[in-house]
């Protein structure tokens, strides 16, 4: 990721704070951690992190866009997919959880993990997020994978 890309994944993930300011100053300062509000630019759909890696390595096929921002924590171990908001979708299944409007997501900022969380794909400024029929067509993949055959 180069260093433009950096600076506006920056900007456009830090638009989402009450504050930018003061969230980007507190990145650049190595305060790893911004508690960003869901709902108002971007949802996250949190799964465990086995389900989550293998979807992410499912959207990488090179027939497919480029997958939108992904998130790994690894000391919950789960992996959040950035989707556009949408207050009516119902996300179903075990351990899938749908954070929107009212919900807070602890993000590090795009270029440098914070702590247990890291970008797996970071967020690249464009506004690119994963679309929510592609993401949800991968998931149903990935979980007719056997346990074990990462």
């Amino acid at each position: 990721m180069t260093n433009r890309m950096w600076t506006q994944g920056v900007e456009w993930l830090a638009a989402a704070a009450s504050d930018p300011r003061i969230c980007k100053r507190d990145w650049d300062r190595g305060h790893g951690i911004a508690l960003l509000e869901a709902g108002r630019y971007w949802d996250v759909l949190s799964v465990p992190d086995r389900l989550g890696l293998r979807t992410l390595d499912l959207l990488f096929r090179p027939s497919l866009p480029v997958p939108g921002p992904t998130l790994v924590d690894t000391s919950s171990s789960r992996v959040g997919f950035f989707l556009p908001p949408d207050p009516d979708s119902r996300w179903i299944g075990s351990g899938v959880r749908h954070l929107g409007r009212g919900a807070w997501v602890a993000v590090p900022p795009p270029y440098r993990p914070g702590g247990a969380l890291e970008w797996l794909v970071p967020p690249d400024g464009t506004g690119r997020l994963h679309a929510p029929l592609m993401l949800e067509l991968a998931l149903r993949e990935a979980s007719d994978v056997p346990p074990g055959a990462l």
